[in-house]
């Protein structure tokens, strides 16, 4: 197991998503695992497309995230589904200002991910962020664009669980959809669980495409 390490000081870790839900849905869980093993770390937590009441659902569920962390919040409001088309010069001078957080670790969409809002913010991270280890995450979806992940983060019961419940209270605006729901983000954690054989059976997985040991 290769376990994370500050470049000084605080652990820095920098959370990009889409959308409201994105981060939490992708990530959640390593988020949780990483920020308790790093007590006070300094997180920064970043949503390109959230409109109320989406937004104040994100600042909410990101508090609860990272409740151990030192956390800086931002919330805006680029137009949803639309990111490849309307203001992309915009996006990417809003994603390349992050630069002077100099994480240690970025978690960002996957750059095979089929929503073009996705794609276009992995992409844009790989532009901004060239010298530091970024994780790629994925989101279960109609398009069915599940891949092959390369990394895997371990999870035990608790934490798990813990992903799940944070995501379903703090999203009400989504329990209409019918994929939004306990069964979906637990069978996604299995089924990375059984790749990696994690002991306790949980696990979320990544897509690790340069990593400098």
């Amino acid at each position: 197991m290769i376990r994370l390490a500050p470049r000084s000081g605080a652990l820095r870790v920098l959370l990009l998503g889409a959308h409201a839900d994105d981060i939490e849905i992708g990530c959640g869980g390593a988020v949780l695992r990483l920020l308790a093993e790093h007590p006070g770390a300094d997180v920064r937590y970043v949503v390109f497309s959230a409109s109320p009441p989406r937004a104040d659902e994100a600042r909410a569920a990101a508090a609860e995230l990272a409740a151990a962390a030192r956390l800086t919040v931002d919330v805006h409001d680029f137009r949803d589904s639309f990111f490849p088309w309307d203001q992309p010069v915009r996006l990417k001078e809003t994603l390349a200002a992050l630069r002077s957080f100099e994480p240690d670790v970025v978690f960002t969409h996957h750059r095979g991910d089929l929503h073009q809002d996705h794609a276009l913010i992995a992409q844009l991270t790989w532009t901004a962020f060239r010298d530091h280890l970024i994780l790629e995450y994925e989101i279960p979806k109609y398009e069915g664009d599940l891949g092959a992940p390369n990394v895997y983060v371990a999870l035990d019961d608790a934490v798990a669980r813990r992903k799940i419940d944070l995501i379903l209270r703090h999203y009400a605006s989504q329990a209409g959809k019918g994929w939004f729901r306990a069964e979906t983000f637990e069978a996604v954690m299995r089924l990375r669980g059984i790749e990696c054989n994690a002991p306790s059976g949980w696990a979320e997985a990544f897509h690790g495409r340069k990593i400098l040991l």
